[in-house]
């Protein structure tokens, strides 16, 4: 099963081509990316329908660029809503933060062009403790010179950076059919760049399963939370009005109370007036 997870989602013209092409070069999973850069939308995006296609598996995916560090708080909105979440941060700052702090299934680096900040080996490092891979994507380097240079040095600077390239996924994120690769192709591509060939592999298929359950697990956790929550107050007001029941039964209980006090000093009213009439 090989996988590319960041196929930019097409127009609904050309979709059917793509998927049909995409399962011709042998990939059986695949995640159309919506892109989203600049200020975050106060109305989130919605995904958009999944068409059925024979031997495929699709996903939705939500690629992120971060440029804005006050918008980090708003990136929880998007955990639910997408089955995969791939940040894309321009500074070393968004890049810390991407790696020890925000919830996301990939972190997505732009190797086309020269990265404006190092990968540190212990940045790199929490991510990978925190489940999260680093993605690789090849089109750009595919037909551009100065890119596929970019490319390498920086594919070079993750394998450093990963300790010989633990937890690297790689995909093609391809605007058209032009820039996409087979499996195999891929795998020759990832060996130039210093991978190892089963390295190269497992980047396009045994990691890429790894990524996808671990975004499931992700999704079900956030659902979990939710649901425990409103389980939560569901039952704490139906405590508030079982309370309130016990209440009004307990005063209704007061009432019967002084019901029974009533008949006593009836009683001894009439007793009372038993006795005068035997004096009389």
């Amino acid at each position: 099963m090989y996988y590319d997870l960041n196929v930019p989602l097409p127009s609904a013209a050309e979709l059917p081509r793509t998927l049909s092409f995409l399962s011709t070069l042998g990939y059986t999973t695949l995640a159309l990316s919506t892109s989203l850069s600049g200020k975050l939308p106060n109305q989130l995006p919605v995904p958009p329908p999944l068409p059925s296609h024979p031997g495929l598996s699709l996903l939705t995916r939500l690629t992120l660029t971060l440029s804005d560090p006050s918008a980090n708080h708003r990136l929880s909105n998007f955990t639910s809503t997408y089955q995969i979440l791939a940040l894309r941060p321009t500074t070393e700052k968004l890049f810390l933060a991407a790696c020890s702090t925000l919830e996301c299934d990939l972190i997505s680096l732009d190797f086309s062009q020269r990265l404006p900040f190092a990968l540190k080996h212990k940045t790199v490092g929490a991510a990978l403790l925190r489940g999260i891979s680093f993605e690789v994507c090849y089109s750009a380097g595919v037909a551009d010179v100065q890119a596929r240079r970019n490319l390498i040095s920086g594919v070079q600077m993750l394998l450093r950076a990963t300790r010989g390239g633990r937890g690297i996924v790689i995909s093609s994120e391809a605007k058209n059919v032009l820039g996409v690769r087979g499996p195999e192709d891929v795998i020759n591509l990832a060996v130039l760049w210093g991978m190892g060939q089963e390295q190269a592999r497992d980047a396009i298929c045994g990691r890429m399963r790894v990524v996808v359950r671990q975004a499931e697990s992700r999704r079900r956790g956030y659902k979990g939370v939710v649901e425990v929550v409103e389980d939560g107050e569901r039952k704490r007001k139906a405590g508030e009005q079982g309370g309130g029941g016990k209440k009004q039964k307990d005063g209704q209980g007061g009432q019967g109370g002084e019901g029974k006090k009533m008949t006593k000093a009836e009683k001894r009213a009439a007793a009372q007036k038993v006795k005068v009439e035997v004096k009389a």
